[in-house]
């Protein structure tokens, strides 16, 4: 083993800086105007208190789940995150393979640096496809088609991003939109656009992404692929209603790494409400900010079926590669599991509403 490890996702964090680009760090880390939400993302967990049960037999934990009825190790997956080349030259695969080799879920990226056939047959495992809705729907098919015929078994659909958020460190940085092997032979590309005032990215994401995206079109979504759809994006009970009325599989309660509506709310502290919302009838899922095991415990005491994690990953991908990715997937999973232990919870179904103390609850306590 390599000496001096990382010992916790921060420090991960650190050597990731230090080995990216300016441009490609500030693309990964960063997230809309203030940054506000990127910062509550994190900072609200900190405010979420546990409620450890003592004098239990925890000699034996067992942290593995089901989603959508394939069986996980943990209930840790990883989040689709574009680009995983700017991290490591073996991109995606390198975290499909770490991901395997940790026994979980991988969400594939729509902006994958890699090819959807080199991440299917890199390694066997259960992976998710995400996709987002194209102006020509022809392209969003054609991929769903060859995600199915590959054997991922879920398509995530991103549905906060009728246009994209404004990325002020991208616009400073004119960074340019990375390559897309996936959409090649589907879309043509200018590679000299002319971007004044904005990022090549944002000009990208203006030609390509589709205003008009509605809940009919997960209804067309529906129609063209036997994969159940969750659909990852969602921070109010309404929309979560609205989700299982239209016979989404899942929901994820995600505002998109805080990239893209600044102001929209930390997703830990939403997800109580969507969970109420959606009333057991498709499992939640949820995304950012998470940084520890005792943030995923968290989120499954409020109901969190599944945490997914994205920018932590790819820290470690720009760290140490493949390595780096899977020891930080490793990481999370032990600090769960002592989590857990010290929490007095032998099986995530332990993990109650009871062993976590919100704001909220601490606020209502005083009246």
């Amino acid at each position: 083993m390599e000496d001096n490890l990382p010992v916790n996702v921060r420090e991960y964090q650190e050597l990731a800086k230090k080995a990216l680009p300016k441009m490609h760090y500030d693309y990964i880390n960063g997230g809309a105007e203030d940054e506000y939400t990127l910062r509550e993302n994190i900072a609200a967990y900190g405010r979420i208190l546990l409620r450890p049960r003592v004098l239990i037999d925890v000699s034996k934990i067992d942290m593995s789940t089901t989603l959508l009825g394939y069986n996980m190790s943990s209930p840790i997956i990883v989040a689709p995150t574009g680009a995983h080349k700017l991290a490591n030259p073996e991109g995606e695969v390198a975290t499909a393979r770490a991901a395997a080799a940790c026994k979980t879920v991988m969400v594939l990226s729509f902006s994958s640096s890699c090819k959807i056939e080199e991440v299917a047959s890199s390694c066997d495992a259960i992976r998710f496809y995400q996709l987002y809705v194209y102006k020509r729907r022809d392209v969003s098919a054609t991929l769903v088609r060859r995600a199915e015929s590959l054997g991922f078994k879920a398509i995530v659909l991103t549905v906060d991003t009728p246009v994209l958020g404004r990325r002020e460190a991208d616009i400073r940085n004119k960074m340019v939109a990375p390559r897309m092997p996936n959409l090649e032979g589907l879309m043509s590309f200018d590679d000299d656009l002319d971007s004044e005032g904005g990022s090549k990215l944002e000009r990208f994401a203006h030609e390509t992404l589709d205003p008009s995206l509605s809940w009919k079109d997960v209804e067309w979504l529906k129609s063209i692929t036997s994969l159940p759809i969750l659909l990852k994006g969602i921070v109010t009970a309404e929309d979560a209603r609205k989700a299982v009325e239209v016979g989404a599989a899942g929901v994820i309660v995600s505002n998109h790494g805080a990239r893209q509506l600044d102001y929209a709310p930390p997703t830990i502290s939403v997800l109580e409400e969507v969970v109420k919302a959606v009333a057991g009838a498709v499992p939640v899922l949820v995304d950012g900010g998470v940084r520890r095991g005792t943030d995923v415990f968290k989120a499954l005491a409020l109901g969190a079926t599944a945490v997914m994690v994205g920018r932590p990953v790819f820290y470690g991908l720009a760290a140490r590669g493949e390595a780096g990715a899977r020891h930080v997937i490793e990481m999370l999973n032990r600090e769960l599991e002592l989590a857990m232990a010290l929490c007095g919870c032998r099986s995530v179904a332990e993990v109650t509403r009871r062993h976590v103390l919100t704001e909220g609850d601490r606020i209502r306590a005083l009246l």
